[in-house]
């Protein structure tokens, strides 16, 4: 904004009587907010040189960074270094007890200005657009995805600046433009107007007619259209369309953009258990939660991954007793995890038959938890061998973490938990146990706290410590969550947990707003549910014995299938690249199929339909890339060099290629918005359709030589696109299939 200030002190005030108007700040706290700023400018000129003032300050009435830039062309007086007046002033606030999290930002905020050709471009630029575009270019000058703005963030752009002409009031930032759910009406759809119209009891269609008065999109798009209740519709013009895909062919973005607002988020997901094998559930939790932590990173969030694993518990005291009465070394040597599997398996059935037994292996959890020497040594034991395991298996699949922690990781702080949730009165003593109880604040249908039975309504509380002094999953969760936010500072925790885990997770998050208020009101808790995988029967599926699915025997399953078919169909290629061909194909073909479906549905397993060369499947869309391509190999251009400064872009099948490439960034967004990958799923495939539309119907290699080039920028930006869609979902591609 341009500022009409004379001092500093005015110039503060402009900024966030600003702020206010655009509802990045609330007008109750304008006051507040602004005495804050001065009192930390009073103790110290925020003056830095070079023409720059940083005033800053942090505060409890902002939940999240604001920054606003102003300038001056005639100059303030703002106490400076170097005496000298101030042309740009960049307010910065940051929540209370956060400033160390963000001082990252400022410093480099601090050197941007600092550059003598940015701060003149700064002063020089005259609309949103071209400053929005200055700031994305310059924050990510060292990255290979530059912010060039894509057609509808331009778009929405000068819509939200019309609609701020002319409701100066309104939340602009909600005012967003969305793909057009029927082409035929447009490219792009904006309905915010409607919500905003309702809530000032204004005419929608009317306020549609105001905002489209003040709006100017000629340069993008063809003229307007109000629809409806008061939709916008926007049609983008060929040339456009041609110069973001020349932008893309040339490298400068691939439809997609860093977050403007990046956020620090840990992901939560597949936690395994010592000393059992990995099952076919695992790959829910694991595909699911690696295809999102991939989504975030790509967008430019600050991604954290934990694979909790089950390394404490009461299985252990049955593990510890068949260890040291039937441990078989041999067995241990050829199948680690079996052979802790049929120890458990033979106490375990002791157990229940025989108190005795059950009294046995409690002896021996307890020699555990007391710290036993031998006991710990075999412990750690069991975690190193199942390690050896897990680590196998996340190879295979490509997946990563950047921690492990253990349940055990925090059994020093659990005491420490409920004693504090007992001080507090949050918890409290009940038959010998301790529980958090329903704090009546919910409507009794809500309140998962209480059960109802029999029609009366009767406590079912979250418990912290069991009566034979126990710990358990409620209480690890509570020091889990605490020790995550002491030590990343979060904006967003995901568990990637079954749908039956809901209760748990419903009264965990609540438990925790009561015992941290504060802390929770600044992280966004989100349980990322999901269905089972069901057998041709509609039943949990199993091996044909009954048996859980090793995750293991699975995936060497699909390896198996994919070679027989990759040998049937291409037998002269040499067995080792078929063998090759076949992992790839194989393991890409069952993640997908666990990412299609909606995530909370269960589904059916099908190896046929997984496998198929045709349908919404991994190996057809694999195959559409190889296929592009083998077109590069055949036009002796294997790379993108020479792409045409534009593209001619006039049939029907070109034009609708090129508009769903755009849409490729919109879905990331909206896949990590909503944490569902099946949406990234469903757009890969509607691409490999448009682009088998295409290649059916516009000849590439036969073309004149103008129309050759930019068709085949059109299919190396298909290619790109793939390749990049299915790497986000951990899937691998190939050069030839």
């Amino acid at each position: 904004m341009d500022l009409q200030a004379d001092d500093r002190w005015q110039a503060i005030e402009e900024l966030i009587t600003s702020l206010v108007a655009v509802g990045r700040i609330k007008p109750e706290f304008r006051d507040s907010i602004s005495e804050a700023v001065k009192n930390r400018e009073a103790s110290m000129s925020t003056g830095i040189g070079f023409g720059i003032g940083l005033p800053h300050a942090s505060t409890n009435l902002v939940k999240e960074v604001v920054c606003i830039i102003g300038r001056s062309k005639k100059g303030i007086d703002f106490d400076s270094l170097d005496l000298k007046p101030v042309h740009l002033v960049a307010l910065f606030l940051v929540p209370a007890g956060e400033f160390q999290k963000h001082i990252n930002v400022l410093a480099n905020l601090a050197k941007l200005l600092h550059r003598a050709e940015f701060r003149d471009s700064l002063i020089q630029v005259s609309d949103d657009g071209e400053l929005v575009r200055l700031l994305g270019l310059e924050t990510n000058r060292n990255s290979k995805q530059t912010s060039a703005m894509l057609p509808h963030q331009k778009i929405e752009l000068r819509l939200q600046t019309a609609v701020r002409t002319v409701l100066p009031d309104a939340d602009v930032f909600a005012v967003l433009v969305r793909p057009c759910p029927d082409p035929k009406f447009g490219d792009y759809q904006t309905a915010a107007l409607i919500s905003l119209a309702k809530a000032r009891k204004l005419n929608p269609r009317q306020l549609a007619t105001d905002v489209l008065a003040k709006l100017d999109v000629t340069e993008w798009c063809e003229p307007v259209e109000i629809a409806g209740a008061g939709f916008l519709n926007f049609r983008l013009k060929n040339s456009a369309l041609a110069q973001t895909l020349a932008a893309a062919a040339r490298g400068e973005h691939l439809f997609f953009a860093p977050a403007a607002r990046p956020k620090t988020v840990v992901v939560d997901f597949s936690s395994p258990n010592v000393a059992k094998p990995m099952h076919v559930g695992h790959v829910r939790s694991t595909g699911i939660g690696d295809a999102l932590q991939r989504t975030l990173r790509l967008l430019g969030h600050r991604v954290i991954t934990d694979n909790h694993i089950g390394d404490w518990g009461t299985q252990f005291g049955k593990l510890l007793l068949g260890w040291k009465e039937r441990l078989d070394r041999p067995a241990l040597e050829r199948d680690a995890i079996a052979e802790l599997e049929r120890l458990y398996k033979i106490v375990n059935a002791e157990a229940d038959a025989n108190p005795a037994r059950l009294e046995a292996a409690k002896t021996e959890l307890v020699k555990l938890q007391a710290g036993d020497a031998e006991n710990l040594a075999i412990w750690k034991e069991m975690i190193r061998l199942s390690q050896i395991q897990f680590d196998t298996i996340y190879a295979r699949l490509g997946v990563k973490f950047d921690h492990a922690l253990g349940e055990s990781f925090y059994n020093p702080w659990l005491g420490e938990v409920v004693n504090d949730l007992l001080k507090r009165g949050i918890a409290r003593e009940s038959d010998g146990a301790v529980g958090v109880f329903s704090d009546g604040t919910r409507p009794p249908k809500e309140d998962p706290f209480l059960v109802n039975r029999d029609g009366e309504w009767i406590a079912d509380p979250a418990l912290v410590r069991k009566s034979d002094g126990g710990f358990n999953y409620t209480t690890t969760d509570l020091a889990t969550l605490d020790y995550r936010l002491k030590t990343w500072s979060p904006d967003e925790i995901i568990y990637v947990v079954d749908d039956r885990q809901a209760p748990h997770f419903k009264k965990l998050f609540l438990v925790f707003a009561r015992w941290q208020p504060d802390a929770a009101r600044k992280v966004k808790l989100v349980h990322v549910g999901f269905g089972k995988i069901l057998g041709e029967d509609g039943t949990p599926f199993k091996t044909r014995s009954g048996d859980t699915v090793k995750l293991g025997d699975l995936l060497d399953e699909a390896e198996e299938r994919a070679l027989k078919m990759v040998s049937e169909k291409s037998p002269e290629l040499p067995e080792a690249q078929r063998r090759e061909i076949a992992r790839v194909v194989g393991l890409g073909a069952v993640k997908y199929a666990d990412l299609l479906p909606n995530r909370q549905s269960d589904y059916t397993f099908n190896w046929n339909k997984m496998l198929a060369l045709q349908g919404n499947t991994a190996p057809y869309l694999q195959y559409a890339y190889a296929r592009i391509r083998s077109i590069f190999r055949k036009a002796e251009s294997p790379t993108r060099s020479n792409q045409p400064a534009t593209l001619n872009l006039l049939a029907p099948e070109e034009l609708a290629l090129a508009k769903h490439l755009l849409n490729f960034g919109i879905t990331l967004e909206a896949v990590a918005e909503e944490l569902r990958p099946n949406y990234l799923c469903n757009y890969l495939f509607e691409l490999a359709v448009h682009f088998s539309r295409f290649f059916e119907n516009c000849p590439v290699l036969k073309a004149d030589e103008a129309t050759r080039g930019s068709r085949l920028a059109l299919c190396d930006l298909t290619a790109r696109v793939l390749r990049q869609g299915l790497a986000t979902l951990g899937i691998e591609t190939l050069e030839q299939m």
